[in-house]
């Protein structure tokens, strides 16, 4: 079987010819697809025209010779037909969630509605420019506005940015608000409190916002240790960084006496909204005392997720922060009777609507985005907000949070759950005991269930929990769907019992076209070696 080690392709390849074509390309499916290299000829072009008879002309007679290469670029050389074909054989294996269950823990990896697609590629969204005047946009304007309204209804705040591209930007933005909000006042803190479950992003966004981290423990029922809190709450705390419910799929029941005890001591409280897909319609950031809330449209409100992007990270406040927000910021600017021709009668189809534009809040921290954010992002997840309506995105709540108790549940005869009392919308599991008994690890278990036809739950993480597997089902996944899902978790665990730590077990994945890679290898050289002639 052919597979992909460290940067050489293994033996069993189709034997090539004529400067790198493979001798028969491999049929879809087959485990032998060729790199792009190997389909490189000399002399071929993905585009060519015909010939006008017109002298052809140096780069050099154009750009300065200082600023060419010495070296030609080495690129594979192939047809278009080849190209297209590789690149579709290549997508044709890729797992999304178009094919069945992503079960990330804490990412939200839920099913994206098609009728919010075809809502923000209709042309009236997507061909019109950024910088198009605000009285030519008043339509884009107005979703914009929309979009924020419903933002703030549904976590209890006053105002957003719709700017920040996705979750940690929104962070940023968050703790860049909240910096704003200290030097107005003159009052020079220095560090932010995380928990000690809290999502890798956090202290990378503190310290790029200036601030140093202060860690606290997560107690024996899975939530904050507010003895700890109370223990480094003083006037060096700018504030605190939490998601509620928290990364261990357990809602912090004392969010009301944690926010007592960072206000109480000039800080804020900012919300991580990762896992705001198990709470929207039921309760709201704002109500809980929250100062700063980024929520992930592309989590909870179902825009496309994954392969780097796109993803949108609103931020909203509370009305002392309004006047430190990005800008400028759609607004409306008044209501009136409105018209798009000038004429002394009423026109036929003359509606009541609302004038929008632009406004740039009084102490902006300035730009966090080029233009106005990820905006068909943004046209995605009102689409879907309307399409679902208020009671929907409760129901979608309730039932992300069903999921992944009957998951913890179901699976209870066969893996020990981190901390076992009812959950919201993932459950963290603990590997300890199959490491122990069987030399069986999260990684062997997260490698083998690919074969079965499911993505891999996140693994290793929260850190705070040894050998952790950590599900979140979401809301889109049917019963009949988590069932066979749990059917494959029970079918690895008999095998771990009957294997053990045979290197069966370790050298899964072993049907798929890339094997178990090396991956500390891969940790420490960042850019694989090739053979000479790619």
């Amino acid at each position: 079987m052919s597979t992909v080690r460290g940067g050489e392709v293994a033996a069993g390849r189709s034997s090539l010819r004529g400067g790198g074509v493979a001798a028969s390309i491999p049929l879809l499916g087959n485990d032998s697809e060729p790199t792009i290299f190997e389909l490189s000829a000399n002399q071929r072009s993905s585009c060519s025209f015909r010939t006008t008879g017109i002298e052809d002309y140096p780069l050099d007679k154009f750009i300065p010779k200082k600023h060419l290469r010495e070296d030609e670029v080495q690129l594979p050389q192939v047809s278009e037909r080849d190209l297209v074909a590789h690149f579709t054989r290549l997508t044709h294996r890729q797992y999304s969630v178009d094919l069945g269950a992503y079960p990330l823990g804490s990412c939200t990896m839920k099913y994206n509605p098609k009728l919010c697609d075809y809502v923000a590629n209709m042309p009236s969204f997507a061909n019109i420019h950024p910088g198009a005047p605000s009285s030519a946009i008043q339509g884009w304007l107005e979703v914009l506005v929309r979009l924020e309204e419903i933002l703030c209804e549904v976590t209890g705040m006053y105002c957003a940015t719709l700017q920040p591209a996705a979750g940690a930007a929104g962070e940023l933005t968050g703790l860049l608000l909240m910096r704003a909000f200290h030097d107005s006042n003159g009052d020079k803190r220095t560090h932010i409190i995380i928990p000690d479950s809290a999502h890798g992003t956090n202290p990378a966004s503190v310290t790029l916002g200036g601030y140093l981290v202060t860690t606290v423990p997560t107690d024996s029922r899975g939530c904050v240790d507010v003895s700890s809190v109370k223990k480094v709450a003083g006037s060096n705390i700018a504030g605190i960084m939490l998601t509620n419910p928290n990364t261990l799929g357990i809602f912090e029941e004392e969010i009301v006496e944690i926010a007592q005890l960072i206000h109480g001591c000039g800080g804020l409280l900012y919300y991580d909204g990762a896992n705001f897909n198990a709470i929207m319609g039921k309760v709201r950031p704002g109500d809980m005392g929250f100062d700063i809330v980024h929520l992930n449209l592309h989590k909870t409100f179902a825009t496309p997720h994954g392969g780097g992007g796109p993803g949108a990270g609103p931020v909203v406040v509370s009305k002392r922060l309004a006047k430190f927000l990005p800008g400028p910021r759609p607004v409306r600017i008044a209501d009136r009777e409105r018209s798009f021709v000038k004429t002394n009668s009423k026109p036929e189809h003359s509606h009541s609507s609302q004038v929008y534009g632009w406004e740039m809040p009084e102490s902006s921290i300035g730009r966090v985005h080029s233009w106005h954010g990820n905006s068909l992002v943004l046209a995605r997840a009102l689409a879907y907000i309307l399409y679902n309506g208020s009671d929907g995105l409760k129901h979608a709540s309730e039932m992300a949070v069903l999921n992944a108790n009957w998951l913890r549940k179901r699976l209870s005869n066969n893996y020990d759950v981190a901390f076992d009392r009812t959950c919201m919308h993932e459950l963290v599991l603990t590997l300890t005991k199959f490491k122990k008994d069987f030399g069986v690890r999260a990684i062997d278990l997260a490698k083998r269930l690919m074969e079965l036809g499911f993505h891999a739950p996140t693994i290793y993480f929260p850190l705070i929990v040894d050998e952790a597997l950590m599900i979140e089902p979401t809301e889109t996944e049917s019963l009949q769907t988590l069932e066979s899902l749990a059917g494959a978790l029970d079918q690895i665990a008999e095998e771990a019992r009957e294997v053990g730590a045979s290197s069966k077990f370790h050298e899964y994945p072993s049907t798929t076209p890339v094997g178990r890679v090396d991956e500390a290898l891969a940790a420490r050289q960042l850019i694989p070696t090739y053979d000479a002639k790619h």
